[in-house]
């Protein structure tokens, strides 16, 4: 979530957990096994029933992101197995910190290696981040002038790097609220009404895919996107006008599937639809905007 400082990002991210699907009790061993050896399980929870929601400091290290230790310990990677990590200010991180993300981001698990021993451990988890659009905050608002030089606000998004960048399957753009929508009295939708969609669209896909042991579209390999997420000649129309005008790469094109095949099951239909594609592909299209 890219946006001016005081737009909702933070508050945004921190209600993700409140409309992600509920656990199932594999997933509830595994994320319990994980807190387990990282002596974080409380006694009087001998399992956790709830989705982690993890938030490290912009100081925090390598080592305490990815895990590691004399003795190989799980990381804030691991310790958000199947939940959230939210990191704020992405920006502000150390970018050799930063890049460590990329292979975990891919291969959903990470190995910590020393002389006594090399441990892998699971690291499924959705990645959340939010920054301003430069280092005053106000590039591209409405409101308030950016006083910040084009050398300025180039430097401060090149420290989020285009391989990291390409592993972000959505990217928004977050726009301040207007007082008007403050004093509103219509009724807006709740998380736990977004969340029986959302356990629908789960449960279908857990369905879907219960012969090859994944939960979600975004396990999804190569072979089987192949399989479950084709789309038609008007789709493939699409993508091949969006694939050159925005240059995306191969990864970002099997994103854009499975983030297609999301909004589908979403939306309850069988087959990935035009209007399906044309909404992955508008929430890949920002990096164009800041990172150009």
């Amino acid at each position: 979530m890219v946006g001016t400082p005081g737009s909702g990002k933070t508050m945004m991210a921190r209600r993700i957990p409140s409309i992600l699907p509920d656990l199932t009790f594999e997933e509830s061993l595994e994320i319990t096994k994980i807190h387990s050896i990282a002596g974080l399980l409380s006694k009087d929870t001998p399992i956790l029933l709830e989705r982690p929601f993890r938030s490290p400091h912009h100081t925090i290290t390598i080592n305490s992101l990815v895990g590691g230790g004399k003795f190989p310990k799980p990381g804030e990677i691991s310790l958000a197995h199947y939940g959230v990590l939210f990191l704020d200010e992405l920006p502000e991180f150390n970018k050799n910190t930063l890049e460590v993300l990329r292979g975990p981001l891919e291969d959903r698990e990470v190995t910590i290696s020393r002389v006594n021993a090399s441990l892998t451990y699971p690291c499924n988890f959705m990645f959340v981040a939010s920054m301003n659009p430069c280092p005053c905050g106000f590039y591209g608002s409405k409101d308030k002038e950016c006083t910040c030089t084009p050398q300025a606000i180039s430097k401060y998004m090149g420290r989020i790097s285009g391989p990291l960048l390409d592993r972000i399957d959505i990217q928004v753009e977050v726009t301040p609220v207007k007082y008007q929508k403050l004093e509103s009295n219509e009724k807006t939708e709740n998380s736990e009404s977004i969340k029986k969609r959302v356990n629908k669209a789960r449960r279908i896909q857990r369905e879907r895919y219960k012969k090859y042991g994944i939960f979600s579209n975004s396990e999804l390999t190569p072979a089987l996107s192949n399989i479950y997420c084709k789309i038609d000649n008007k789709s493939k129309e699409i993508v091949q006008n969006a694939f050159e005008r925005l240059g995306l790469s191969a990864r970002g094109y099997g994103r854009i599937l499975k983030v297609a095949r999301t909004i589908a099951d979403l939306d309850g239909k069988k087959d990935i639809e035009a209007n399906h594609i044309a909404e992955a592909i508008q929430y890949r299209s920002l990096d164009r905007k800041y990172w150009k």
